[in-house]
Parts: C-alpha cells; sequence; structure tokens
C-alpha cells in the first residue's frame, strides 16, 4: 500500500476525517494542512486503518485500544507536578525566586539557588 493510500480505512473513518476537515477549512486553514490534520486526527483517535491489514503492524483493535490509553496516561504522568519539581534544579536562580514570591515563601531574598529549590519543592 502505498503511503498516503486510504484503502484500509473504514467508510466511517473516511466520513470523520471529512468532516474534520471541513470544519479546518471553515476556520481558514488551507486545504493540504486541513486534510493532513483531519487523518491525524483520526489515526490518533481510532489508532489508523481499520480494515484488514490495517497499519501493517497487525495489532487487534484491542490492543490499538490499550496502546492509546498507555500513550494518554503517560503523557497525564509528565504533565503532574512530580515533573516539573525535577526541572527547578534546570531554572535560574531569578525564575525561582519569581516562583517562591508567587508561593509567598518566607526569608527567600536570602536564600542561595540550591535553598529555594529545596523550598519550592517542600511547598509543592
Amino acid at each position: 500500500m502505498p503511503q498516503g493510500d486510504k484503502d484500509k480505512y473504514t467508510d466511517k473513518q473516511k466520513r470523520k476525517a471529512e468532516h474534520i476537515e471541513k470544519s479546518y477549512e471553515r476556520k481558514g486553514v488551507s486545504g493540504k494542512q486541513a486534510e493532513a490534520r483531519a487523518w491525524a486526527t483520526v489515526n490518533k483517535q481510532s489508532g489508523g486503518g481499520n480494515r484488514s491489514g490495517g497499519s501493517g503492524q497487525k495489532k487487534s483493535t484491542g490492543s490499538k485500544a490499550a496502546a492509546r490509553s498507555d500513550s494518554a496516561q503517560q503523557a497525564a504522568a509528565t504533565r503532574k507536578a512530580g515533573s516539573r519539581s525535577a526541572s527547578l534544579q534546570e531554572q535560574t536562580k531569578d525564575q525561582l525566586m519569581a516562583k517562591a514570591r508567587a508561593q509567598n515563601i518566607r526569608g527567600r531574598s536570602t536564600m542561595r539557588k540550591q535553598e529555594l529549590v529545596n523550598a519550592l519543592r517542600r511547598a509543592q
């Protein structure tokens, strides 16, 4: 199957992509970009073509759904506070000071960078 061929998609997937594409075009997105976004959305929601042969990876519909769910859970975990606290060390002292000010941490003006990091982690 050549790249870009839509033969492995169901009629429902094709209709969904068409509706999404029209919606993007009404918002002023170019035709080519609207089509690309529409198919990306369909692929994200359904895991690719669902007819026999599908995406070529020989995955069942159930395993595609499970993979999407795992991916969504990983993305959500990345956005949680734990990953943000790890990046505190990479921020400048001025950025840390602004965060400490926003959280009203006492004694922040006399703290060194590592002390600010520790205080911000405790405040979370």
